[in-house]
């Protein structure tokens, strides 16, 4: 994709987080699905990771490649004029230097954001350190910058969804590891997870046009939330979880 023709793209979908109408991303995993987002129109495009891994056989979890997974990517970016933000995960990769190169595939593939999470496996012991991964949000912003795009990148921690350590200071630790995220060039924050009524609008008003909501799961917040990330994925996704968790007993 043209370089200028990219970074309008990535200054429409940051403006589309600023506006005046919430900002509804359903997900698409393939040309198709995408194609049919677009015509019902939908502003932008975003990829679920979950979904685009299963369609290729694959259980979540980054166990699909990063050329793999950015394939798709490509073909639905050529396939549609909206914006395409994509779920890389924990960005197929542990270091600063793989998160560079991250992004350098992402835009070559032309998508003009990305979904970037705090764990890289299955469980709390895979959560990554909040300085190193405050550097790899540093490394995305500033290679993203070099090349010319006004990447948006959307910061994910797991806290809640997991969940991670003990549940009396699972707020204090979100709450802290999204004030780093946003500082590190963060430009969205997401929290996925049962944070509760009052946490959850907690978060809110901690963070105002920063924070997404994940719609998957009957959530909602009253007033003006800046953007909701609509994840059209996951119930049908934790279905086949169920499943392969069937299927894996089944065999032992």
């Amino acid at each position: 994709m043209n370089t200028r023709v990219q970074a309008e793209k990535a200054e429409q979908f940051r403006k589309l987080h600023h506006g005046p109408r919430m900002l509804v991303l359903a997900n698409a995993w393939d040309v198709v699905s995408a194609r049919i987002l677009e015509e019902c129109g939908h502003p932008a495009i975003a990829t679920s990771s979950a979904a685009v891994a299963f369609s290729r056989g694959y259980p979540d979890g980054q166990r699909i490649s990063r050329d793999e997974m950015l394939d798709v990517v490509a073909r639905i970016a050529r396939a549609v004029r909206a914006p395409v933000t994509a779920d890389l995960e924990a960005g197929y990769g542990t270091t600063v230097k793989d998160m560079a190169e991250t992004v350098k595939a992402t835009i070559g593939a032309g998508a003009i954001g990305m979904n970037l999470e705090d764990v890289t496996g299955d469980d709390e012991s895979s959560h990554v350190a909040l300085p190193l991964q405050v550097e790899k949000i540093r490394a995305i912003r500033e290679t993203a910058k070099s090349l010319g795009v006004p990447f948006v990148l959307n910061a994910r921690t797991d806290i809640y969804l997991m969940p991670i350590g003990p549940e009396a200071t699972r707020f204090e630790r979100t709450v802290e590891r999204l004030r780093a995220y946003r500082d590190a060039g963060a430009d969205c924050l997401f929290a996925p997870g049962r944070t509760g009524k009052n946490r959850g609008s907690s978060v809110k008003r901690g963070f105002g046009d920063h924070a997404r909501r994940n719609g998957g799961r009957a959530a909602s917040w009253k007033g003006n939330v800046a953007n909701a990330l609509l994840r059209d994925d996951v119930r049908w996704s934790n279905s086949l979880r169920r499943l392969e968790s069937h299927d894996e007993s089944s065999r032992k």
